[in-house]
């Protein structure tokens, strides 16, 4: 009898465990609030945002930068500042072996951007915490970038924009990350006397020492929607007052309704709703008021040995205030769901 049937071997079939890797990753994002599986693609399309459930998703200080100066073109600055270890400070690795890894895997040399450019025609200075470096905390140097930024705003007299995604003081940095929670506060205090307008815009999550801070201390607090912003955390909380916390608690949300936001905005109108607050906040009376003549210029830089910038110079032309259209329901702050702004 003929068998040659035995001999037609059959190739096994590929594991399903081949044919998954051949797959490209990165295709699919999961939504950390509705858990829906996202086409990347359709996420980056929508600013970075659900578009089931209008999560926004964790961006680079980078991507912000982009998203908001004009073109999105920018010069960046202060670049030469960077985190030591003072205290010699080890956990499970060393703190310098920390800041190394960090740097190589964002390519920034601490945990903020500062940069400057045009956001609707307007010069303006852009400080932007960066979390994937060590959680965006807030050291010696990130303190030092911001008080520059503020610092650069009152000397060339543009508003100032700083963008807080932080979980608070480093800790591994002890005192010295503490004190830039006063000397921030105080070079926001000279900006303010000034009457050059500072906006704050949190996002998730805002905590710590940076919320107890410069965060709060916007002439205008912008959110992004669902940020969490607090001090301590939710758990922490609840673990100390032994009380259960209300629902959507240090919540974005939650703020608004209690009065500590002006507004929140989603992430596709950001740039659009700033450039709105700039029109309503530059060259108010009072900024026009303290810039010099165009007479009294040349004698007021010979008798102080030093240039003086007036509007023109500074790139802010004078033109008429614009009234903010913020909506009835955010001004009463009444309403059982906040509204955002459109």
């Amino acid at each position: 009898m003929d068998i040659a049937w035995f001999k037609k071997i059959r190739k096994p079939k590929q594991p399903v465990e081949n044919r998954r890797m051949q797959v490209p990753e990165g295709l699919w994002v999961k939504c950390n609030s509705c858990k829906e599986i996202i086409y990347k693609k359709e996420v980056l399309r929508n600013s970075n945002v659900c578009p089931k459930c209008n999560y926004h998703f964790r961006i680079s200080a980078r991507e912000r930068l982009a998203a908001l100066f004009d073109e999105g073109r920018y010069q960046e600055v202060d670049t030469d500042i960077y985190s030591i270890d003072p205290l010699r400070f080890r956990d499970v690795k060393p703190y310098k072996d920390r800041l190394r890894e960090y740097r190589e895997r964002t390519g920034l040399n601490d945990a903020v951007i500062n940069a400057r450019g045009t956001m609707g025609g307007f010069q303006v200075t852009l400080s932007v915490m960066e979390y994937g470096f060590m959680g965006g905390s807030m050291g010696s140097a990130v303190g030092e970038k911001v008080t520059r930024a503020v610092e650069r705003s009152l000397d060339e007299r543009i508003p100032l924009v700083v963008i807080s995604c932080s979980g608070g003081a480093r800790m591994q940095e002890g005192a010295l990350s503490l004190m830039q929670m006063a000397k921030i506060a105080a070079a926001l205090g000279k900006l303010h006397e000034a009457g050059i307008p500072y906006i704050s815009v949190l996002t998730d999550p805002t905590a710590g020492g940076v919320t107890a801070s410069y965060a709060m201390l916007g002439d205008l607090n912008i959110a992004e929607p669902k940020a969490l912003i607090g001090f301590a955390g939710p758990r922490v909380i609840e673990q100390t007052i032994r009380e259960k916390l209300p629902e959507g608690f240090q919540r974005s949300e939650f703020l608004l309704e209690h009065g500590m936001l002006d507004f929140i905005v989603e992430r596709r109108e950001m740039r659009e709703i700033l450039i709105k607050c700039l029109k309503f906040l530059v060259n108010t009376e009072a900024l026009a008021a303290s810039a010099p003549a165009a007479g009294s210029s040349t004698a007021a830089a010979g008798s102080s040995g030093g240039a003086v910038q007036d509007s023109e110079a500074s790139g802010q032309m004078a033109r008429s205030r614009e009234p903010l259209p913020f909506p009835t329901s955010i001004v009463a702050r009444k309403q059982a769901q906040p509204p955002e702004i459109r």
